[in-house]
């Protein structure tokens, strides 16, 4: 099996404040003065369940409870929100296409 088709994410289960766990997929780690924010998607193990994913994201930040690192929710409406754009902007630019420099648009690179 080729090496280059496996990936393998990072996954994180997380429990909700009823005792619910659910794992989640991390996208991506940005750090903002010293806080560090997560952005996390939920895992999920049906591939057919893709299609009807609604593309959002959960963003959590890291906070140290008793010694150890949890991720805990952002109860500032105006944090969270510029958290947000942060990500969003850097999410589009991780999925972003090459714009393709050939000049011949039959070319199989990204037409």
């Amino acid at each position: 099996m080729s090496e280059m088709n496996e990936y393998t994410p990072e996954l994180y289960t997380l429990t909700d404040e009823e005792g619910n766990e659910q794992t989640f997929e991390l996208l991506d780690v940005v750090e903002i003065e010293d806080q560090r924010y997560y952005a996390l998607i939920p895992q999920l193990d049906d591939p057919e369940s893709l299609t009807d994913d609604d593309g959002e994201f959960v963003i959590l930040k890291s906070d140290i409870v008793d010694d150890e690192e949890m991720l805990v929710s952002i109860e500032d409406e105006d944090e969270f929100n510029a958290v947000g754009e942060i990500f969003i902007k850097r999410l589009e630019e991780m999925f972003e296409e090459d714009e393709c420099e050939c000049e011949d648009d039959d070319c199989d690179c990204c037409h």
